[in-house]
């Protein structure tokens, strides 16, 4: 039998990541690839 908790870090940053927490975060991410960004978050290290 599976346990209740299934950690899925796709499904975490879906749902608390850097793109839902703001609406800004959209222009952020595209302004930072137009500039060619090695690292668009900080989470992406």
């Amino acid at each position: 039998m599976k346990r209740t908790y299934q950690p899925s870090n796709v499904k975490r940053f879906r749902k608390f990541g850097f793109l839902k927490r703001n609406k800004k975060n959209k222009k952020i991410l595209y302004r930072r690839r137009l500039k060619k960004r090695k690292y668009l978050t900080i989470s992406n290290r």
